[in-house]
Formats: C-alpha cells, sequence, structure tokens
C-alpha cells in the first residue's frame, strides 16, 4: 500500500482517518457491517444517506459501521495484481469477512459496479451461491423500488427510510446470530421485518409474451407486497452533526442540512415525487440547532439546505435569515439547491448573496407551456423570466437550465421553445443591465426515463436515433452568445430505461456485462455501449422490450412487488389528465387528490387535512 498509493490517481480515496471517521475495536462489536457505495469515493461522500446510516449505526455500541467505495481502474489493478481482496477504510477489513454488506442504490447504472465490487471482494455474485462463511448483502435507496434486475444477486432489499429499519435489523440478526441461527433462518425471520423484500422468499411467473404473470410467497408469514418505511417525526429522527471531513474535494464539498422530506407537487415524469411521499418538515428550531453543530463540528465554509424542492420549505424565508445571520460573522455560505422557479424572491436572493454567492439553477423542464401542463410541473415562462430578473438585479449572472427531451407528446415545436427560453433570460440580462458581459446561461437536457410509480410509468422511450436527432436539432438552434448547451448521453438513458423497468432476467444480463468488463458506466471514458449490447445478446434478452414498449393500463409490473403508498388508480387519472394537458394543483395548497398515500399502514399522516 504505502508503494502503491502514490502511484495511483488521488491516493485519499483509500487512506481512510479522516476528520470525525469512527474506529472501534472489532472484538468488542456483534454486528460489523459495510456500507457501500458503488462509485469513487468523491461520489459516493457527498451522498447524504451512507452519512446518515454511517453515523446512526455508530451511535450503538454493538455494531461497527464502515465504507467502502468502488476502487478507480488503477487502484482495482494493484488489488488484481496482487490478489488484496477490496477492504474497508476505517480498519482495512476484507469485505468478505463482514456480517453484511450494504449497497446504496442510487442511480441504475452503478449496477455494474456492484457486482465488480463484490467480485473484488471475493464474495460471489449470486445470493444463491452464498454460504454461511460469506456475508448477507443487502441494499436500500430509491433504485430499490424496482429491486427485480438486481432480485438474484441482492440477498434482501430495504424499501423506504432507513433510520428505523436498519435498527431493527441489526437487532434481529445479533438475536439470531447469539443463539447460532444459520443464514437461510435469519433470511426467513427478517422477511417479517416491514419494509424488507427478500427475492428469494418469492416466485415469479411470466405471461407467453413476457409480461409479469403474478408474485407470490414461498411460506407463510411473509407479505405479498413490500410496504415501504416512513419516518413519520422528522424533528425527532436521528440526524448527524458530526459529518466525516474528506482530505480532498468533492462533489458536494459542503455542509448538508435536510430540511423536509416528500414532495407534493405531482410532477408526473418524477419518481422522487410519487415515493417520497407524504411531505415532512424539520422545525425551524430544529434546523438552526442542527446548522449550528454541524458547521462547529466540521468548520464547513458552505451550508447546503437539501430536500426534493427547497423553496417548497414553509418557513424557507425565516430560516434563511436566521441562518445568513448566524454564519456572517464567521462567513459560513448558504446554498439553496432545488428551487422551484414560482419560489424565488428578490428578498431571498439578496439575503442568500450576502455571504457567498454562486450560480443559480432552475428546471423548467419543458420548453413549452402545453408540455409543461402535461408533466404538470406547474410554472410558466413568466415565472422564470421574474425569477432571472430578480436574480440578475441582485447581481447573478450565471444560470443553469434544466429540460427534459422525449417527454411523452413532445413536438420539434416543444424542442425549440427551450432555445427560445434561453434567448429570453438573455435578453432579461440585457435589459437589467444594459449589456451582455460576463453572462453565462447553460442549458442542460436529459432524455426522459419513465420510472416505477409515475403516472408516465406506462409510456415508451423515445428510440436512441430520435434522441440523437432531436440533441442536434436543439444544438443547431442555441447557437449563439452568452449560451451553453450540455447533454445527457442518450445511451445511457436508454439503459437506465431498461434497469428502471427491468425483471429477474436482468440479473443474468449483469453479469454477463461484468463478465465482459462493465464498470463505470456512468464515466463517459469507461463507458462501452458495445459490450452492453453483446451481453444483452448473449443472454437472449431484448432490452427494447424494456424501454420502447409502451405498457397496457392493466399491466403488472415487475416493481409491484413494492407498494410506495400511491395507488395505481391515481396514476392512471393522472397519465389521463397528461393526454388532456390538465393540471393537478399541488395538494398542500389545494384539496387532496388520493394519491393513497394517507391509506399507508404507517404513512397516513399526510398534511393535507381535506377528505380523501
Amino acid at each position: 500500500m504505502e508503494n502503491t498509493l502514490p502511484r495511483v490517481s488521488k491516493p485519499t480515496r483509500y487512506i481512510g482517518n479522516e476528520y470525525n471517521s469512527i474506529h472501534k475495536d472489532k472484538s468488542r462489536v456483534k454486528v460489523h457491517i459495510a456500507l457501500a457505495f458503488p462509485d469513487v469515493y468523491e461520489v459516493g461522500m457527498s451522498h447524504l444517506g451512507i452519512k446518515i446510516l454511517y453515523h446512526l449505526l455508530n451511535e450503538r455500541d454493538d455494531i461497527y459501521a464502515e465504507r467502502v467505495f468502488t476502487p478507480w481502474v488503477d487502484f482495482e489493478k494493484f488489488l488484481r495484481e496482487n490478489k488484496v481482496p477490496l477492504f474497508s477504510l476505517e480498519s482495512r477489513t476484507p469485505l468478505s469477512e463482514f456480517d453484511f454488506v450494504g449497497f446504496t442504490l442510487q442511480y441504475e447504472m452503478s449496477y455494474s459496479n456492484i457486482l465488480n465490487m463484490l467480485a473484488l471482494a471475493n464474495i460471489p455474485i449470486f445470493s444463491a451461491d452464498r454460504n454461511e462463511n460469506h456475508p448477507i448483502v443487502i441494499a436500500g435507496g430509491p433504485c430499490a423500488y424496482n429491486p427485480e434486475p438486481l432480485a438474484e444477486i441482492i440477498d434482501f432489499f430495504v424499501i423506504g427510510e432507513g433510520e428505523e429499519v436498519i435498527l431493527e435489523i441489526m437487532d434481529l440478526y445479533k438475536a439470531c446470530k447469539g443463539r447460532g441461527g444459520k443464514r437461510r433462518e435469519f433470511l426467513e425471520a427478517v422477511a417479517s421485518i416491514p419494509g424488507v423484500y427478500v427475492p428469494a422468499l418469492y416466485d415469479v411467473t411470466y405471461n407467453d409474451d413476457g409480461t409479469i404473470k403474478g408474485f407470490s410467497p414461498k411460506k407463510t408469514g411473509i407479505p405479498e407486497r413490500i410496504q415501504k418505511r416512513v419516518i413519520k417525526d422528522l424533528d425527532t429522527a436521528y440526524y448527524p452533526t458530526k459529518f466525516v471531513v474528506p482530505y480532498m474535494d468533492i462533489v458536494h464539498d459542503r455542509a448538508m442540512l435536510e430540511i423536509f422530506r416528500g414532495c407534493s407537487r405531482g410532477c408526473r415524469f418524477c419518481q422522487a415525487g410519487m415515493i417520497y411521499r407524504p411531505v415532512r418538515e424539520k422545525s425551524v428550531a430544529r434546523l438552526e440547532k442542527l446548522a449550528r453543530d454541524i458547521i462547529n463540528y466540521t468548520g464547513y465554509g458552505e451550508i447546503s439546505l437539501t430536500s426534493l424542492s427547497t423553496s417548497d420549505y414553509s418557513a424557507l424565508k425565516e430560516l434563511t435569515e436566521i441562518l445568513t445571520d448566524e454564519f456572517r460573522r464567521c462567513q459560513v455560505g448558504i446554498s439553496l439547491p432545488s428551487l422551484r422557479i414560482d419560489a424565488f424572491s428578490l428578498d431571498l436572493a439578496s439575503k442568500v448573496q450576502e455571504i457567498k454567492k454562486s450560480g443559480l439553477t432552475f428546471a423548467p423542464e419543458a420548453g413549452s407551456q402545453r408540455l409543461r401542463d402535461v408533466i404538470n410541473k406547474g410554472v410558466t415562462a413568466d415565472d422564470l423570466l421574474t425569477s432571472v430578473r430578480d436574480a440578475f438585479s441582485c447581481g447573478w449572472n450565471t444560470v443553469k437550465l434544466y429540460f427534459m427531451i422525449g417527454l411523452p407528446t413532445e413536438t420539434y415545436e416543444d424542442i425549440a421553445g427551450i432555445a427560445e427560453l434561453a434567448r429570453a433570460v438573455v435578453d432579461v440580462y440585457r435589459e437589467v443591465n444594459g449589456h451582455t458581459r460576463g453572462l453565462k446561461v447553460t442549458v442542460s437536457t436529459s432524455t426522459f426515463v419513465p420510472k416505477p410509480f409515475t403516472p408516465f410509468q406506462w409510456e415508451a422511450q423515445i428510440p436512441l436515433l430520435e434522441i440523437e436527432k432531436r440533441q442536434k436539432f436543439l444544438k443547431e438552434m442555441l447557437r449563439g452568445k452568452n449560451i451553453f448547451y450540455s447533454w445527457h448521453d442518450g445511451r445511457l438513458s436508454f439503459l437506465e430505461a431498461v434497469f428502471s423497468r427491468g425483471d429477474r432476467k436482468l440479473n443474468r444480463v449483469l453479469q454477463i456485462a461484468h463478465e465482459k468488463g462493465c464498470r463505470f458506466d456512468g464515466w463517459s471514458d469507461l463507458f462501452s455501449f458495445e459490450k452492453w449490447m453483446d451481453a444483452f445478446r448473449d443472454a437472449g434478452v431484448s432490452p427494447e422490450f424494456y424501454a420502447y414498449r409502451e405498457r397496457a393500463n392493466d399491466e403488472l409490473f415487475p416493481w409491484e412487488i413494492v407498494d410506495p403508498g400511491i395507488d395505481r388508480r391515481f396514476l392512471l387519472r393522472e397519465r389521463e389528465k397528461a393526454r388532456r394537458g390538465e393540471v393537478t394543483p399541488d395538494c398542500r395548497f389545494d384539496r387532496c387528490h388520493a394519491c393513497g398515500i394517507k391509506r399507508m399502514k404507517d404513512g397516513g399522516f399526510c398534511e393535507n387535512k381535506s377528505e380523501v
């Protein structure tokens, strides 16, 4: 190691011992878990979920949680050539010696890294091949809402928010281990914990056309569907303040203050807005104390107010005033990601930029009002132009605009509207400042991916050639001063659609892709579309079946083994309204729209007080 680290890129990825990292005597703990993030250190260390679980688990004297990230290719080469198994950061324990290896499923295109990490750790890829000497491989996160593409690889999934259920799992394991229980006994027992899905305990049958016919439990006492776990009261829920402070720059190198969870806006393309319901806010008093403690314990110079839509926090103005007053003297900046166009105000802009000023990001999502109504975005071009005018008046000169192409019913006229909006932003800057010097408007597009548990889960993705055609069309339309265009690789969006909506047949595809060397698929310099297409051919699986096929209303989906609290009938109603171009107002400011969350056993604490 001492001789190797100087010869690999970014060696601080592998040394550990960061400020606030936790070290324990392994001989004194009962349960040893490796929190595995299937990407490089600087990406994984930017993820809030792994930070929360790391500190939560280590609050317990009988549990030791360590971290492990995917090694970059140069360090992976060292591990393989020297037959060194993949190990944890804190104690450098081989992953194969842990009780649990727990993966965060944040992005479908990181699945190949999961297989690579297991292989580097000498842990069998498939659950059925593991025995009493192997750790139990678990996974959670947003992609776990369709667990089937990894169902033969992961021993069990945790569906929903993990702060409570992870401790229940650890306690059950400790009890089972204490009485000498076997692996199978524990897996059958853990399946009875709400929110836990053990795929090996369920049979899946298929129709002749390849669609899902049904799921059935193999034994009594386990649920037919897995209801997600929800934290009711965020004020009393655990939240860390002694975050690990990396030695190196990471993707989001700042303190993170989660202000609320959930979203009730109802954008029809957005999976997070559906699966994370209901909305739950932390109080200003709780957030003020957390912010003060986090800065005191970490020394960060910036604190980010995080949520799905930060400007929807009901007391945002009060909170930003308190935090800017609190941190003005020590020059700690406040950043507001995930701003909604219609909620940006001059007062808020002025307050935030008192200490430090960064670029602003807005997400109109679509170029025309017609298409914004189809997706239920609920904002107008005037909202955007008013917001950027406020920002430009306060001195901002950098704006990012996020859009999607390939949305249901999209036309080239809608795409042209993206360029028209970008040029209108430039015109507003000219009106405010009398010139366009220093202005940078970045237009970024991704391709629409139909996601489970959204009103658009029935839709087809546009073909790859059409993605490239629409990107080229927009690139031509955005030529000009002050406007810069970036786009997401359509081939990645195609594969993301496949694994977002796939079934257990994709487990074999993943294995073959791994054997062909696929890994770091989200990184353009390592991504090989050709290897993936070869893997599908070798497995006899058609990726187009998952990405390009519009679903029938009554088709049973692979992900419907999971119950996220969202009613299928609500999603179908929203799909029909999308086709008519009708908007559904935010239920927090309107009536209840019967999304289904109120009927959840433990989730009926929605803020909307109107009757279903």
